[in-house]
């Protein structure tokens, strides 16, 4: 001890009274790079002061022996790389290999040359992006719009293209050619229409439509769908309040209202510069309103009566009419004999309308002179009318 002034082995090299026991004295942090040793002091020895950045309670210590032979090198304090490398999980003093003081993430692996993964992982990452947002497959139905930093440069068509990464430049597809049906109204929805006559109908249609210009149907309107909704219940009701009840119900007069509405849709949708071609339109159901649909039945079942009764009639008319050119035609056969003989036709023309007009007379004149009693002969035929039968059946 240095109270009794004995000097210990580890003292005995130094040279001097370090209170650290050994030839220099203990590097600061952040110096040398070497690991700190943490061996227990030897027995017997003096442990001396105590390190604080040192786990163990072993005093640092000199070379052993004196004058400074062979022996232990002197320990010292660990640097702030060993600190930081003890926080991320890297063998430091006080950790025993394991995580630091926090248990923060674990580093990752090294190359064989000492570098960082890092990047060459951040390149690969790049390249990738790169390859999926420059290179686009565009199917055979479609087309597809670039942006370049949100305007419209170009318009690619069916196959593979190149572009700048994204977001420099992005694309769109859309299909081009498939046919698109919109059915109006959607479900069992009412949609009541004004006719002509002040009738109203109830009207479910059909449109089909694809997109002609994809430039004008991406950029020009900002709901194209939803905008030929529209415009197609417009030409609609513009259609039906130029026809009938009975047109729009049905007959030759649908095939024009379904041509009207799409010549209609087409100058609309072109003036609005929607890049939309209509392809058709199909009446799916006309029928009356659903609130009067039972008196509209009743209504219409006596337009059929009225319809059968006027057929009829003429019908009628046609057999009179027939009936009559057959009578003048056999008067004008008796005039031109009557031309030929005059006396003889006319007696025989008077003949035939008196036969006529006596031929279901009961009464019986004579006219021969000196005969002047009555004859019943009405009922004596009636009477043998009557008894013919029972004669037959004895």
């Amino acid at each position: 001890m240095a109270g009794n002034g004995n000097k210990t082995d580890d003292s005995a090299g130094s040279g001097g009274g370090s209170p650290w026991g050994g030839s220099e004295p203990p590097a600061e942090p952040g110096g040398d790079d070497e690991p700190p040793r943490a061996d227990p002091p030897a027995p017997g020895k003096n442990a001396g002061p105590r390190n604080p950045w040192l786990p163990g309670g072993g005093a640092p210590g000199g070379r052993s022996g004196g004058g400074g032979s062979g022996g232990e090198p002197p320990r010292r304090g660990p640097s702030l790389e060993d600190l930081f490398r003890g926080r991320t999980g890297a063998p430091g003093p006080g950790n025993g290999g394991g995580r630091g003081f926090g248990g923060g993430m674990p580093r990752l692996p090294q190359r064989p040359d000492g570098r960082s993964w890092l990047p060459a992982i951040a390149g690969g990452v790049a390249l990738i992006w790169i390859a999926l947002t420059t290179t686009h497959m565009v199917g055979p139905k479609e087309q597809g719009i670039v942006v370049t930093l949100g305007k419209y440069s170009r318009t690619i068509g069916p196959g593979v293209s190149l572009t700048l990464p994204w977001p420099i430049e992005s694309v769109t597809v859309a299909d081009v050619t498939s046919i698109k049906r919109d059915t109006i109204p959607e479900g069992e929805a009412e949609k009541l229409m004004l006719t002509s006559d002040q009738n109203l109908v109830d009207i479910s249609y059909l449109v089909r439509w694809n997109i002609k210009d994809l430039k004008l149907y991406t950029f020009q309107l900002a709901d194209p769908d939803t905008t030929v909704k529209e415009v197609a219940e417009a030409a609609m009701r513009a259609s039906i309040a130029e026809v009938p009840l009975t047109e729009a119900m049905g007959g030759t007069g649908r095939g024009d209202i379904e041509q009207a509405v799409r010549v209609r849709m087409q100058a609309v949708l072109d003036a609005y510069r929607s890049g939309v071609l209509i392809q058709g339109v199909e009446i799916k159901k006309a029928d009356p309103p659903g609130k009067v649909i039972d008196a509209f039945q009743k209504v219409t079942a006596a337009q059929q009566d009225a319809q059968r009764e006027m057929s009829n009639a003429q019908a009628w008319a046609q057999q009179i009419t027939a009936r009559a050119q057959g009578d003048a035609a056999a008067f004008d056969k008796v005039y031109e004999q009557y031309k030929l003989a005059p006396e003889v036709t006319r007696r025989r023309m008077y003949y035939e309308t008196i036969e006529r007009v006596l031929s279901n007379n009961d009464k019986v004149i004579v006219a021969a002179p000196g005969v002047n009693s009555y004859l019943p002969l009405p009922e004596l035929r009636k009477k043998a009318e009557a008894a013919q039968p029972a004669g037959g059946t004895q």
